[in-house]
């Protein structure tokens, strides 16, 4: 917790007027027993009704002065609570944004919601009731006590032992609950990926008839769930029940004892209705107190868990290097190995490969082999195991991480779209773009007739994830987006998968066309995709299986054939 109490800081102001007005409402609250019993031994005891109206006014002076100051408390907790989460929200989603995509893979997409939804909204509970109640609930605890000592000492002995006994019950609760919610946490993030993964692939549930057995399987995830936070909850409802029956133990005892000392003399019968009504704030206080610390219990977990998310090194330290001149090797690839985290093999062995500015290279080979892998460590998404690849003659890890990437464009395997406008989606690639700008992008993607003929145009809305545009289309929206740019490297990984043969020609022709000539990575599994590229690299299980042209390769690499008659049969080829 220690690590996101800096995020209070802006609002100390707040955490200390919060608490203040909290133990002036107590302080209030405890006059109010002296203020009864002075009533009933003065004004009922001798029938004087004019004090009872006097002490009556002054009672509804003390809840008036009470309620404003649970109020105004109230306010500034809840300001100083909610901006604490607010700023520790920013500071979640930002440091996630600047995990490397090795960090991101090893964290799991459903345990970052869950740090930024249910662990921050605890927290932010947390916040708020401690802010409220751990001060005035301990205060008026020993408050209550102290007064009772000063009505009657002879009967205080009795909040002298049952305070104490409650500290035990209610702390040791407490900390043997803390792991538990830890761990109903982590339980939690498990049912969350389960629930993320067959929402986004509902559609291949549906397609291979798994919606039982996927049932099946959250079914079991939200049991477990359900059986250990009912677990946990039978410990923490514990706490009620006891706190009660020591206190109404407490209570029984204080009767009988004020019965004894008033039938004695020794203290009024208005003096043991202060001390039964001390008793019971301190019962309504501790029950207070119980629940405040269950909630901290859960915040403090919920506390360590998004601080580990904190703690958590990017992976990537950006450089201090900036393109500086050409070179005549504008990427290059140097004995480049790669190996994804907790995998047992590598993903790329001892690649090698030079390519010039202007040059269209073609990456090609079976599913699983790496394609994607190569293409990633270019704008540095990942960082090579072994080896060195460099853009402009600089090592990848040596550039400013926004100064390489400005000089790339990629559109991934995924076209993936932002909830807004077409515009607005373009303008990812460039904030400053012009509409002419914009038009020439999705002329040279092939997208510019379904854009125009849309209602609105570039303003037409785009829904999230783009579902309201066809596969082929978002393909082509993306590649506007990297196009708009003006990029001198373009990486086109498998993307123009939905787009037939004729666009993706067309595509791949205007690209050539373009002016600046970008140097162009297609990653492709259509030979015809790739024929005219400059060179074609082959891949297989993470090596070089070939590279060169077209017809260098029909002459010499069988992978290549094998991929090519898969797709042309040899008397048409």
């Amino acid at each position: 917790m220690k690590r996101l109490l800096r995020y209070l800081t802006p609002y100390k102001k707040e955490c200390i007027l919060g608490p203040l007005f909290k133990l002036l409402e107590a302080t209030f609250e405890l006059f109010i027993p002296l203020v009864i019993a002075s009533i009933i031994d003065r004004g009922i005891g001798t029938g004087e009704t004019g004090y009872i109206w006097k002490m009556g006014a002054g009672l509804l002076v003390l809840a008036l002065i009470g309620l404003v100051s649970a109020i105004t408390a109230q306010y500034f907790a809840a300001k100083a609570a909610v901006g604490f989460a607010a700023s520790l929200k920013h500071a979640l989603f930002g440091h996630i944004q600047s995990l490397s995509f090795s960090a991101r893979d090893q964290l799991g997409t459903s345990t970052m919601i869950t740090r930024l939804t249910s662990d921050v909204n605890q927290v932010q509970s947390g916040v708020n009731l401690t802010l409220r109640l751990f001060l005035r609930s301990p205060f008026i605890v020993f408050g209550a006590m102290i007064m009772a000592f000063v009505v009657d000492p002879g009967a205080a002995w009795i909040f002298a032992v049952t305070i104490p006994i409650l500290m035990i019950v209610v702390f040791g609760i407490m900390f043997w609950t803390m792991p538990l919610y830890k761990k109903t946490q982590s339980e939690l993030d498990g049912v969350t990926g389960s629930v993320r993964e067959n929402l986004t692939g509902v559609r291949v549930i549906r397609a291979f008839r798994m919606e039982q057995e996927e049932t099946s399987r959250f079914v079991r995830q939200n049991d477990a769930l359900t059986k250990l936070q009912e677990y946990v909850g039978k410990i923490s409802a514990m706490m009620n029940p006891v706190t009660y029956l020591i206190l109404n133990a407490g209570l029984i005892v204080l009767l009988r004892s004020g019965a004894v000392r008033v039938d004695a003399g020794h203290i009024s019968q208005g003096e043991v209705v202060a001390l039964v009504n001390y008793l019971s704030q301190i019962l309504v206080e501790l029950i207070k107190l119980a629940n405040l610390i269950i909630q901290m219990t859960r915040g403090l977990a919920c506390a360590d868990r998004i601080a580990n998310v904190l703690d958590i090194p990017s992976g990537m330290e950006s450089g201090a290097e900036t393109p500086d001149g050409e070179t005549e090797e504008l990427v290059s690839f140097e004995d480049v190995s790669m190996k994804y985290s907790g995998a047992g093999a590598e993903a790329l062995s001892h690649v090698n490969l030079k390519v010039k500015k202007g040059q269209t290279i073609g990456v090609i080979g079976p599913t699983g082999c790496g394609k994607s892998t190569l293409v990633n460590l270019i704008p540095r998404f990942y960082d090579a195991s072994a080896g060195t690849v460099r853009v402009g003659g600089i090592d990848v890890r040596d550039y400013q991480t926004d100064a390489l990437r400005m000089r790339i464009g990629v559109v991934p395997q995924k076209a993936q779209l932002f909830k807004g406008t077409i515009a607005e989606n373009l303008r990812w690639g460039n904030p400053d773009a012009t509409e002419e700008q914009m038009n020439e992008a999705l002329t040279i993607a092939q997208a510019y007739d379904f854009v125009s003929t849309r209602e609105g145009g570039l303003n037409a809305k785009v829904e999230q994830n783009g579902r309201n545009f066809s596969g082929g289309q978002r393909q082509r929206l993306t590649i506007a987006r990297a196009l708009i740019r003006k990029p001198e490297i373009l990486i086109l990984d498998d993307s123009a998968s939905a787009l037939d043969l004729a666009t993706d020609a067309a595509l791949r022709k205007a690209i050539r066309s373009m002016e600046g000539s970008p140097t162009v990575f297609i990653v492709s599994q259509r030979t015809a995709s790739l024929m005219h590229a400059d060179q074609i690299v082959v891949l297989d299980e993470g090596e070089v299986a070939g590279i060169g042209t077209h017809e260098q390769l029909m002459e010499n690499c069988p992978l290549y054939q094998e991929i090519y008659y898969s797709q042309f049969p040899k008397e048409a080829a």
